[in-house]
């Protein structure tokens, strides 16, 4: 059976806020604590698909520093944060009251086992 992993919406809006205040720099953190809490294949390659993004950015933010700035690195950053907050709020954590349902479900009865 996969573990789960609850947040509220306060761990949500955190996580959210640590993506929109380092602008983007560290959107892979909270993928990084998903992956490690609930070690899913989904989870680790999204962790890896926001760190590829992030150096991505760093890198373009670093080689065109020299200029009045980049309308593309701007569209760039604000797309990566507004899709890892999306996910960070409705798609990555597990939902409250679902994980009774899920063991409920895993329980036998034990009448299939008598036959």
């Amino acid at each position: 059976m996969e573990s789960r992993l609850e947040a509220g919406w306060g761990q949500k809006a955190a996580w959210s806020a640590l993506v929109a205040a380092s602008m983007g720099l560290l959107v892979w953190v909270p993928f990084l604590y998903v992956a490690l809490k609930r070690k899913r294949r989904s989870d680790w390659t999204a962790l890896a698909a926001f760190a590829v993004a992030g150096v991505a950015l760093a890198v373009w933010a670093g080689a065109s520093s020299d200029g009045p700035g980049d309308p593309a690195l701007g569209a760039y950053a604000i797309v990566l944060i507004v899709v890892a907050i999306v996910m960070l709020l409705f798609t990555v954590f597990d939902k409250h009251g679902t994980k009774d349902d899920a063991v409920n479900v895993a329980r036998p009865e034990g009448r299939q086992f008598l036959q």
